[in-house]
């Protein structure tokens, strides 16, 4: 488990961390979420054992990371802004990476070079962008390594190559009980792929939680009424409502079978329940814990 207690780090003048708190157990895909500045980068740094804390603590299993060999031997961070040697090849990489991690394997290398369609002879230099970071994920991959923090994971890669790449990591957790940190400022990019969902902002975990308890906390329903509806008295708790013409859209907290019968006991000309994004269920979330959401979420 990796753990973060009281977790302060700072920059000069600039608390990039601020006591955060967070535990994130074996065998699961947690995305961190949060607006650019937020601390992210910052987190996964120390997590990995880049950065030592000012302040609290960050741990594997109870041992402190920082100038623990054993510890970062466990975690591989794959970082936003990517950096190789000059002149530098994939197979180069693959090289440097099977020197620093135990858990190096030439046999997932030459598998994944069948996947990813990269010239592994070829400097990485002339690479695009969405070459380059498909390049780290391979060799990172190849690491087996228990942690795989992966900053702003999926940045430059187009659709199929995306799609691929979550398969992937869904492989080694099924076979290797991987745990996969992914960093993002994308609600919608981690929707479909994280079991437990974080949002950090101004250095701290404002809340955290399991990606289907969030949902079935919330429901997304519209309606069309051709007479006016009193919602308060209808006693549903609705978190945000849109209205256009007849149509009305609610963010109700609550599940869809129970709030549905109750749009319908108004006599509408149609009600159904929608489909929720990730990032409705937190702005429903950040609501009834106080947070203004149009301040955070980017």
């Amino acid at each position: 488990m990796l753990k973060a207690k009281e977790l302060v780090k700072r920059f000069g003048e600039k608390t990039a961390l601020d006591g955060l708190n967070t535990e994130i157990g074996r065998g699961c895909i947690y995305g961190l979420v949060g607006p650019n500045g937020s601390g992210k980068s910052t987190l996964m740094r120390l997590m990995c054992g880049v950065y030592r804390p000012d302040g609290g603590s960050i741990t594997l299993e109870d041992e402190p990371i920082f100038e623990n060999v054993a510890a970062k031997d466990r975690i591989l961070y794959l970082g936003d802004d990517l950096y190789f040697p000059p002149k530098a090849t994939v197979e180069d990489m693959a090289r440097f990476y099977r020197g620093l991690y135990s858990g190096f394997s030439m046999e997932t290398y030459h598998t994944l070079c069948g996947c990813f369609p990269l010239q592994t002879d070829q400097p990485l230099s002339t690479f695009s962008k969405g070459m380059r970071r498909q390049a780290a994920l391979l060799a990172a991959l190849c690491c087996h390594a228990e942690y795989l923090l992966l900053d702003e994971a999926f940045d430059g890669l187009d659709p199929v190559i995306r799609l691929m790449v979550k398969k992937l990591l869904a492989e080694e957790i099924a076979e290797r009980e991987t745990t996969v940190v992914i960093s993002s400022h994308n609600l919608r990019e981690l929707e479909d792929l994280c079991d437990q969902i974080g949002l950090l902002s101004a250095g701290k975990i404002l809340f955290e939680k399991d990606l289907d308890a969030l949902k079935l906390g919330f429901c997304r329903v519209q309606a069309a009424y051709d007479h006016p509806v009193n919602w308060e008295a209808t006693g549903l708790t609705i978190l945000d409502k849109k209205q256009r013409g007849k149509l009305v859209s609610l963010l109700v907290r609550g599940t869809a079978e129970a709030t549905l019968p109750v749009l319908e006991a108004q006599r509408p000309l149609f009600a159904e329940a929608l489909p929720m994004t990730l990032e409705e269920v937190f702005i429903g979330e950040m609501e009834a814990v106080g947070y203004d959401y149009s301040n955070i979420l980017s």
